[in-house]
């Protein structure tokens, strides 16, 4: 069902709100495995290594199913692709919380929930865009904050059955709410507008898109690289903060208070840099919080103390937290409307995968120096290319807009 209804309008934050909503219990998908990855180690008595197996398969189908989705968003709008996914990932808790195999588990995983939770991130983000001008940059900073949401309260859902009960409890009971309360959630979200006359608006001079000096194909592949940069440098902090504390004795509890802060403080940093943005822009936000993040992964060489280190984690989340939403405001300045959902989530692919490969890294720098100064100082050369390619961005249409005519 599409609608010509305005932007910044009262439907407008009406969508936001519910979608924001249906992230967050959508959003599940990549942390209940997270949660549950203890007791299933143990239900299954296999080694750490092949117990992480089903959060690797889990990330990898998010992040292919955030193209796939973003395809599916651009052609069909948001509600089909998201009640589509509700049914898969339903399916897939069912399915997994009466396994008795690790390695089923393990594909139940990417391919049912890892998939099935895509829509509810890059392709919601795309599709939120659509219905903000002026305040377009909040927006998106909301719907990205449903992330970081979502890992905050999911696990004090999932406790009390890893209590009381056990893991598989808790997969049917997150199934039970997939598919009883998240797929009725997305009939709300059927109306939508109507991307071809939104496409009309920004050609007649409702919103048009900044001359870059590149083609769309190379500013979609400078984003991409850049994502991959900033990611590989913001995973060390957050895969690896648990563990830098342990090494310097401050126990795996101080670590995770640590961690829980420095999401807290992402939330924050996501919401103003989203205000931030409808005043500077998407591309010079972005520049602002990479710089920052930068600046803070200087500052965790530097640490060692514990209160330093909670001042540092800190930091660090009130400066990436911004970084990510940025990315989609980007594609929204600079590239056509009408493919937004396929762009932002080859972009969500791209920075799922640096986020990976970060993490993956860091603890192979680990493996081979024994410490995370190297990792650390690794870090801040990716995320220098990414202040570089995203720099390029911002002073060639400088250049462009000051050439005479």
């Amino acid at each position: 069902m599409t609608s010509s209804f305005q932007t910044d309008s009262f439907p407008s934050w009406l969508r936001l709100v519910l979608g924001t909503l249906t992230a967050i219990i959508g959003t599940n998908g990549i942390w209940a495995v997270i949660i549950v990855l203890p007791a299933v180690q143990q239900e299954f008595g296999v080694d750490r290594s092949v117990a992480s197996l089903p959060y690797s398969t889990t990330m990898i189908g998010f992040a292919v199913g955030n193209v796939l989705a973003g395809k599916a968003v651009d052609r069909f709008g948001l509600a089909l692709p998201m009640a589509v996914s509700s049914v898969l990932m339903s399916l897939g808790y069912f399915w997994a919380s009466a396994v008795e195999n690790i390695y089923l588990f393990t594909a139940i995983q990417g391919i049912f929930i890892g998939q099935g939770a895509a829509v509810f991130f890059g392709p919601f983000l795309a599709d939120i865009s659509h219905y903000f001008e002026r305040y377009r940059g909040i927006a998106v900073a909301v719907a990205a904050s449903s992330n970081y949401v979502a890992g905050a309260l999911w696990p004090f859902f999932i406790e009390p059955f890893l209590s009381e009960g056990s893991w598989r409890d808790a997969y049917f009971w997150i199934g039970s709410i997939c598919s009883l309360i998240l797929l009725p959630m997305t009939l709300y979200l059927r109306q939508s507008r109507n991307l071809r006359e939104s496409a009309e608006q920004a050609k007649a001079g409702y919103r048009h898109h900044i001359n870059s000096g590149f083609s769309p194909a190379q500013i979609q592949w400078m984003l991409m690289i850049a994502g991959i940069g900033c990611c590989v440098a913001m995973s060390m902090p957050q895969v690896h903060i648990v563990a830098l504390c342990s090494d310097f004795g401050y126990g795996v509890a101080v670590g995770t208070e640590m961690l829980s802060l420095m999401l807290a403080c992402g939330i924050v940093s996501r919401l103003g840099s989203g205000l931030l943005a409808d005043r500077i822009g998407g591309v010079r936000t972005l520049l602002i919080g990479s710089c920052l993040q930068c600046f803070s992964l200087v500052l965790y060489v530097q640490a060692d103390g514990l209160v330093s280190l909670y001042v540092v984690s800190a930091v660090f989340g009130l400066s990436q937290g911004g970084i990510v939403p940025s990315y989609t405001l980007i594609i929204r300045e600079y590239l056509p409307a009408e493919t937004a959902g396929l762009r932002v989530g080859a972009l969500s692919m791209a920075t799922i995968s640096g986020m990976a490969l970060g993490g993956w890294l860091s603890g192979e720098i680990y493996d081979w120096t024994g410490s995370y100064q190297v990792a650390l100082l690794n870090g801040i050369a990716w995320n220098m290319m990414n202040i570089m390619l995203i720099g390029m961005l911002w002073v060639r249409p400088l250049r462009i807009k000051s050439q005479p005519v």
